[in-house]
């Protein structure tokens, strides 16, 4: 499929693409399971469809996309350039005349392909899904998903009716241990045990559901000192759903908005200042964040070729630990200038360029600096800790070996 590249870009696409893709898969799947534990939890309690978790985590899928997109690259990079630095491969492409921006045309158009997808997502798939999600987990809490009734407890229906159950099974289709306490419009009070029943659905009216009750007793207060009590084989008993508002239009979170709708109201003259800035914040936030990618390869050349005669892995470390907290500073930029703090413009660009600043510099050290390295002193402190560590650990061997041939 590569044919039509030179065979040295084809090696390094390959050496590119593959960790490129597991730290992206790891990192979504990272991601998504500790989310999915939540849900499932959540769901739980709130007694609704299992199935929905899974509604819920797809439209979460676009938000961990758009953060494991940019690691996944600069690791899929940093990893290539570093094995390419240890096994001394680079220094033959460099003796043979290539320079470092001829062997990242392949990583920076892979970066541009990446860069793409991610204005696709965070301008307009991620507002979308987090709406989505949103009225999911509101349909969830209110019971317009069919959540369930909880078993063994008191459940308060329309105000006019408490249902208890002790077992369900079948998916909630076959109820066991039925007890109803009804009140009407007159006053009159019934109490009802069954031995098992369902709920069906009926056709004419959505906003009513049928408790089928069989095997069972009512017992009807009329207020006399003997109330009624008749016994049944089957009851019919007809349920008032309560009335489930319909959730907010999407927009009231400047985050649910796509690009378009950013443009109109971030500068529109008949919204209100605070609208205006939680607009703009939304939108320079995402902006910095895709555009910050045009820059991972430099970041990934930086910090992956190591020290001559050295295999450390701290640039791997710090790469991380840098991109994390870029990503922190910029969602607190967001957040003030949303605020009206500080402009948001401000709050977004200036830390991007003071990122980008030391990015340009730790590649340039790397690139055109004879024997330079962008994190030397920090690999001399790394390392002299590393062996003081290691010596340590030796010691203590030592004396545990030592003991331990003493009581033998």
């Amino acid at each position: 499929m590569l044919n039509f590249l030179p065979a040295i870009d084809r090696y390094i696409f390959r050496l590119v693409i593959v960790p490129m893709l597991g730290v992206f898969v790891l990192a979504a799947s990272l991601l998504v399971l500790d989310k999915m534990l939540r849900l499932l939890d959540f769901v739980a309690v709130e007694g609704g469809p299992v199935g929905v978790v899974f509604k819920m985590l797809a439209t979460l899928l676009p938000e961990y996309a758009s953060l494991a997109i940019p690691l996944g690259l600069l690791l899929g990079i940093l990893l290539a350039f570093r094995k390419l630095a240890t096994t001394s491969e680079l220094d033959v492409f460099r003796a043979v005349g290539m320079s470092y921006g001829r062997l990242l045309r392949v990583p920076f158009a892979i970066t541009a392909i990446l860069m793409t997808l991610n204005v696709a997502l965070v301008f307009f798939i991620q507002p979308v899904s987090r709406f989505t999600y949103e009225r999911l987990e509101y349909e969830l809490r209110s019971g317009a998903l069919g959540a369930s009734i909880k078993v063994g407890e008191f459940n308060t229906i329309a105000d006019r009716m408490a249902l208890r159950i002790e077992e369900s099974e079948d998916d909630g289709r076959k109820l066991k241990g039925i007890f109803a306490r009804v009140a009407n419009d007159k006053g009159q009070v019934l109490s009802i045990s069954a031995r098992e029943g369902a709920f069906l659905a009926t056709t004419d009216d959505p906003d009513t559901i049928i408790l089928r009750l069989t095997q069972g007793t009512i017992v009807q207060d009329t207020g006399s000192q003997t109330p009624r009590v008749l016994t049944f084989t089957r009851h019919d008993l007809p349920i008032d759903l309560p009335a489930i508002e319909e959730f907010r239009a999407r927009g009231e979170d400047e985050r649910e908005y796509i690009l378009p709708e950013l443009l109109r109201i971030g500068w529109a003259d008949n919204q209100t200042e605070t609208k205006r800035d939680a607009s703009q914040a939304s939108f320079n936030f995402r902006l910095v964040e895709v555009v910050m990618m045009a820059l991972m390869p430099l970041l990934a050349v930086a910090l992956g070729i190591p020290p001559k005669r050295s295999t450390s892995a701290l640039g791997v470390f710090l790469s991380i630990i840098m991109v994390v907290a870029y990503h922190k500073v910029n969602q607190y930029g967001e957040d003030v200038g949303a605020l009206g703090i500080v402009d948001p413009v401000l709050a977004l660009w200036v830390p991007f360029f003071l990122f980008g600043a030391l990015i340009l510099w730790m590649y340039y050290r790397v690139a055109y600096v004879p024997g330079g390295q962008a994190i030397g002193a920090l690999e001399n402190w790394f390392g002299k800790v590393t062996k003081r560590v290691t010596k340590l650990f030796r010691r203590k061997r030592r004396v545990v070996l030592d003991e331990e041939e003493a009581e033998a």
